[in-house]
């Protein structure tokens, strides 16, 4: 039988070197630890020679994803470049909005540090039948907020649909990061004319500022140009 392949990734060393060992203990998990973010993309980017990824399921210390200036996002990271990954957040604290914030991002479920073996094995095991995972007490805060951004993002959709074919464009182009001369270049305007969209583009979304404007496209998930 094929072990379920884990890897704690958490800051304090060894919190997550005592849980790996714990969880190997089982006859169906053979758990990996390592403290740091660049380490996990060391060892996730490894794989197996048939492609498949390194690891079924990742539990990771949720205070320690992308918490370094410029350093990425493990959870953002394993939901596109390791799609065959389960992503579990390890919480010291119950926090519903931060919960909502990692499920909608693609974590599998939310799980706090000082649960019991039996309750972390039971996560472990549901995250590969496709389960979502989350503690009955923090479960009404964390739909609340699912539902308070379902309704945020609903309303910066049709702010956006309020923008002209073109004006939609300048917003891709403002979501690359490209600025008023590199916008010209690709659509093939004048510098004074992307300067209009531009201005435009931020009444439209009721925004003062560049910065504003991609924040809201990306809340409605709006894609940057390629």
């Amino acid at each position: 039988m094929d072990r379920i392949r884990v890897l704690v990734v958490d800051g304090h060393r060894i919190f997550a070197e005592s849980l790996a060992t714990a969880l190997t203990a089982e006859q169906d998990v053979e758990a990996t630890a390592v403290g740091s973010v660049p380490a996990a993309l060391h060892l996730l980017g490894r794989g197996r020679p048939n492609g498949e990824p390194a690891f079924d399921v990742l539990l990771l210390d949720v205070d320690l994803d992308g918490a370094a200036p410029g350093e990425e996002s493990l959870l953002t990271a394993a939901r596109e470049r390791f799609p065959g990954l389960h992503p579990v957040m390890l919480a010291a604290d119950d926090d519903a909005r931060q919960a909502a914030r990692t499920l909608t991002a693609g974590a599998c479920g939310w799980v706090a540090k000082d649960s019991s073996l039996a309750r972390l094995l039971q996560v472990v095991r549901g995250v590969l039948r496709e389960e979502t995972h989350v503690p009955p007490a923090l479960l009404t805060g964390v739909l609340r907020e699912l539902h308070r951004d379902r309704h945020h993002r609903t309303e910066h959709q049709r702010l956006v649909e309020s923008l002209t074919p073109r004006e939609l464009e300048v917003l891709r182009c403002m979501l690359a990061g490209l600025g008023r001369k590199a916008v010209a270049e690709r659509l093939f305007l004048s510098p004074h004319t992307v300067r209009t969209h531009m201005q435009n583009v931020l009444g439209k979304l009721g925004v003062h500022s560049t910065l504003a404007a991609v924040a809201l496209a990306r809340r409605a998930g709006i894609p940057p140009v390629e």
